[in-house]
């Protein structure tokens, strides 16, 4: 007689509570990606002028409520994709532990604090806010399932963040800059996808079927060194100081060091962790935003 099967029991993590499962669904942890809201104050070397930075925190805030707002409405579209990912499964909605009413409720509200936060910035940012929502709500009900237009667009919105935090504060952000912030995000979006492609067997987001990981890798090459020319172009041309293109190391490091981790390790799904956890990372981008503040503010 033969002897029964063991059975393979797998531990599930514990529910949580309603009000832990919608600030875990608003994530927090993304909000980093809105400190860059901060380089208008910064890159024009208003740092010492405090009603500035009012502003640009309460940009900051009004844009960390706004990108919550969309990750709801995202997880409410995609909670059956989200349920067969090895990741994503763990998210409030697609667990159940937040219902999609609850969910959509949630966004619209976090929707109108963003509103709210922004009018006292008047109608330049409260346009650049509509934009950045109605960009929002087009990826996530159609543009993200179009190869090569979603990675675009993810990159367009990050320019909105850049240029909404200028606008915030009352300075003119240069060209230059805002080409880099869309080559950076572009380059950050397609290291998602390589890493997303580099899943065995999973395939939760239906636009992968159209990219292959060469094909990824021959557009990661080319936006890579497009980011490098584009920021050596800024350090030179950007400030009256040129001592700015010392920290271009920082940033080629940078680079090298995220497609190392991406292709090394198979990182790079979740990047706004990856630049937060991995220490060379930090080090490199600590050490840039130093040598930045060093150069702005001796110019």
């Amino acid at each position: 007689m033969s002897e029964p099967a063991h059975a393979i029991v797998v531990e599930l993590p514990q529910r949580r509570s309603l009000p832990r499962a919608a600030l875990a669904a608003m994530r927090p942890r993304q909000w980093t990606k809105n400190l860059l809201l901060f380089a208008g104050i910064i890159f024009a070397a208003k740092l010492g002028d405090p009603g500035r930075w009012v502003s640009a925190v309460t940009a900051v805030a009004a844009y960390c409520a706004a990108s919550s707002a969309a990750y709801l409405v995202n997880d409410v579209r995609d909670a059956a994709a989200d349920r067969r990912h090895p990741v994503k499964r763990s998210r409030p909605v697609a667990r159940g532990e937040l219902g999609e009413r609850e969910a959509l409720a949630l966004s619209g509200a976090l929707a109108l604090v963003a509103v709210a936060f922004t009018a006292t910035l008047g109608l330049a940012s409260l346009a650049c806010l509509g934009a950045f929502l109605a960009l929002q709500a087009a990826y996530s009900l159609r543009l993200k399932t179009i190869e090569l237009v979603d990675v675009l667009t993810i990159a367009a919105l990050f320019v909105l963040r850049a240029a909404a935090g200028a606008i915030a504060v009352s300075v003119v952000i240069s060209q230059w800059l805002l080409l880099c912030t869309f080559l950076l995000a572009l380059f950050l979006a397609l290291g998602k996808r390589r890493a997303e492609l580099a899943l065995d067997g999973v395939r939760a987001r239906p636009v992968l079927a159209g990219y292959t990981p060469d094909l990824v890798d021959q557009l990661l090459a080319v936006v890579a060194a497009s980011t490098i020319g584009a920021y050596a172009a800024y350090s030179l041309t950007a400030h009256d100081s040129r001592w700015l293109l010392a920290t271009l190391p920082f940033v080629v490091y940078g680079l090298f060091r995220y497609l190392l981790l991406l292709h090394r390790r198979g990182l790079g799904e979740e990047p706004d962790a990856l630049l937060v956890e991995d220490v060379p990372l930090l080090v490199t981008v600590a050490a840039w935003a130093a040598m930045c503040a060093l150069v702005l503010m001796g110019s």
